[in-house]
């Protein structure tokens, strides 16, 4: 039977649709590795696994503690002694060795004496669970500012600053190194990615939807539609006038984790040149993946919490713990990431020249 061009348009809306609700999901494993130095009161050498957002297992080179932060987790370290052989060489063995040298070596190549300096290394990847494409990579960072990323499509080394440019033609000249790292980021991390979700799918497979809230702080402040306690930390939240999403005239701000391990997010609006006649044509829609009913949060004045009505007894507004990934790894371990720009700092090489080391290996 030939469809008419009527009902093949009917089709192409309900596929259009449909095709809403599925959701393609990315997930992410993280190894996040630190060294400090200038902070007597902090631990010199750190890492972390974080797959989805949330801290799977911590390590103290100090201390030589590596921990678990979950049952699921402490069973398959027993269960993979790989994984586990792995965290130990890196906390224990080459990494504070590698990037303590490298500290002293940057602080030369940049001219720094005394100070505190941070090294951070983040290397992983993506693994969409629908298409099964796989992104890997793999950052340095000194200081807070970027140093050295792979791109593995051009198997080159990435030098933002002067000072890594050495590095970089060191590194892409090491052939070798490039397709040991190429399989560490694509095959070796996917599979291990795949085990964590695997040992902890009910942990880090679970859905939990957030509390939304709409916080003033003074009558001429920007609106704040604020969600928190969602997870998994895949989620959107907009303001919307009339049902067409805002891009003016709103501050979107970071997704955050909570202390239990969810997270949370807020998104102002600023309505200085908007009537109270014309707050009903406002709403805040949150979107969870996998979810398919969305959040609604009408701007009406009652839902409005502030602390400005009694100015003589204001009160700080305590939304949630704002606190960075970085800070809660200090609470729970004394993990710590340094921040002037942005939270990456890089290693130096093992030796103490004013140059990385052609030793220095970025799957340390």
């Amino acid at each position: 039977m030939k469809l008419t061009s009527h009902q093949n348009m009917k089709i192409f809306i309900l596929l259009l649709l449909s095709s809403h609700f599925a959701f393609s999901v990315k997930h992410s494993l993280k190894y996040i590795l630190t060294a400090s130095s200038g902070l007597p009161d902090f631990p010199e050498f750190v890492a972390a696994a974080v797959v989805d957002g949330s801290l799977v297992v911590y390590c103290d080179g100090s201390k030589k503690i590596i921990e678990p932060k979950h049952d699921w987790a402490k069973k398959l370290l027993e269960n993979d002694p790989n994984q586990l052989e792995h965290y130990k060489g890196s906390c224990f063995e080459r990494g504070p060795i590698f990037f303590k040298a490298t500290i002293n070596s940057l602080k030369q190549r940049f001219n720094q004496s005394g100070g505190v300096h941070i090294l951070q290394r983040v290397n992983g990847c993506e693994w969409d669970d629908e298409t099964g494409e796989v992104i890997g990579f793999n950052q340095f960072g000194y200081d807070g500012e970027d140093f050295l990323s792979i791109d593995l499509k051009t198997e080159t080394w990435i030098a933002p600053k002067p000072q890594a440019f050495i590095t970089k033609l060191r590194w892409d000249a090491d052939k070798a190194e490039m397709k040991f790292i190429q399989y560490s980021l694509t095959v070796l991390f996917p599979e291990w990615l795949k085990k964590f979700l695997d040992y902890g799918r009910s942990f880090l497979l679970r859905t939990e939807l957030p509390s939304v809230s709409l916080l003033q702080k003074t009558p001429s402040s920007p609106v704040s539609c604020h969600a928190t306690g969602f997870y998994p930390h895949r989620a959107s939240l907009v303001w919307r006038k009339d049902g067409e999403e805002l891009h003016e005239e709103v501050d979107h701000g970071e997704i955050l984790p909570n202390h239990d391990g969810t997270f949370q997010m807020s998104v102002d609006l600023n309505l200085s040149s908007v009537t109270p006649e014309d707050w009903t044509r406002y709403d805040c829609v949150f979107q969870l993946s996998g979810v398919k009913e969305d959040i609604i949060t009408k701007l009406e004045i009652d839902r409005i919490r502030t602390n400005w009505v009694k100015p003589s007894d204001m009160t700080v507004l305590v939304t949630a713990a704002v606190v960075v990934l970085a800070l809660i790894l200090i609470g729970a371990a004394g993990f710590i990431v340094y921040k002037k720009k942005k939270a990456i700092s890089p290693p130096s090489s093992p030796d103490n020249s004013t140059e990385l080391s052609e030793q220095l290996n970025p799957e340390t």
